[in-house]
């Protein structure tokens, strides 16, 4: 069994595509997904991408994916990097494609002199976490996630 990352390229797609359904699906959440995948392309790919996607394959076949973009630590006075999504199809875990993946992600943090790779995850989603705390990851349990979308953020925007 062979792993490999690679970047991911316009020709992906339709591929991110199914892997955010299929995470959606997972995390329970599929009626949240609303995107428009022309839009999403040029979000990713277009002049001025905002996020970044890694593919992870075994044999050739990809299996898994990470999106991710750079945020900022002030208090680092660095940038870091936001993991937004990531999956691996339920037939590749426990392959080390999800390891695999995140190795890559902190390889890039690093080679970007950034302070730290962060991301959240479901307090319900125990198996993702005990993953996450054997990488050396911890629980930021004294911060809690805001956010403000919808007409909450129009109606912000026109305050």
């Amino acid at each position: 069994m062979t792993l490999s990352i690679r970047p991911a390229s316009r020709a992906d797609l339709s591929l991110i595509a199914q892997f955010i359904r299929d995470l959606a699906d997972y995390e329970k959440l599929a009626d949240e997904v609303r995107f428009d995948e022309a839009v999403m392309g040029e979000k990713l790919f277009g002049a001025r991408p905002y996020a970044e996607v890694i593919i992870g394959e075994i044999d050739g076949e990809p299996q898994g994916f990470a999106l991710f973009f750079h945020n900022f630590s002030t208090f680092e006075g660095k940038p870091g990097v936001y993991l937004e999504d990531l999956f691996v199809r339920p037939a590749a875990r426990g392959s080390g494609l999800g390891k695999a993946l995140l190795s890559r992600l902190a390889a890039i943090a690093v080679e970007r002199d950034c302070a730290r790779l962060e991301w959240s995850v479901l307090d319900w989603n125990e198996p993702a976490i005990g993953f996450y705390k054997k990488l050396g990851a911890r629980l930021m349990d004294e911060w809690t996630v805001m956010r403000v979308d919808g007409d909450a953020l129009t109606g912000l925007a026109a305050a």
